[in-house]
């Protein structure tokens, strides 16, 4: 058990759409990631995502509609929703999701990342 300082955590990478491991609880991880620019439409059949945006602005785009995400605030993607991140400039995002989350849903990918790193 030790706390977790996230501008610490932040600076030990630098590569975009590959999230790490910070922490566990209850089945769920605790992930950190850095995001720029677009990412793949994709949906989670079985999980529900949560984007705490820590830097930055992100948007969230979803079929119906867009959500701009500022420093401070999340947003659940419930199952089932398809959505694509974009971030036009550098934006950190701490997740909060099952630990059979596969960051890039039901699309396989370039940026799929199937073994996350504990940092």
């Amino acid at each position: 058990m030790e706390k977790v300082n996230l501008a610490d955590k932040f600076s030990r990478f630098s590569d975009y759409w590959n999230p790490k491991i910070v922490g566990e609880l209850n089945g769920q991880e605790v992930k950190l990631v850095k995001l720029k620019g677009e990412f793949v439409w994709h949906h989670h059949e079985n999980e529900d995502e949560m984007f705490f945006v820590i830097k930055g602005q992100l948007l969230m785009r979803l079929r119906d509609r867009d959500i701009v995400l500022n420093e401070g605030e999340f947003f659940i993607v419930p199952k089932g929703i398809e959505h694509q991140p974009i971030a036009q400039e550098e934006v950190y995002v701490m997740l909060f999701e099952p630990k059979t989350t596969l960051n890039t849903g039901n699309i396989q990918s370039d940026r799929t990342v199937k073994a996350l790193q504990h940092i």
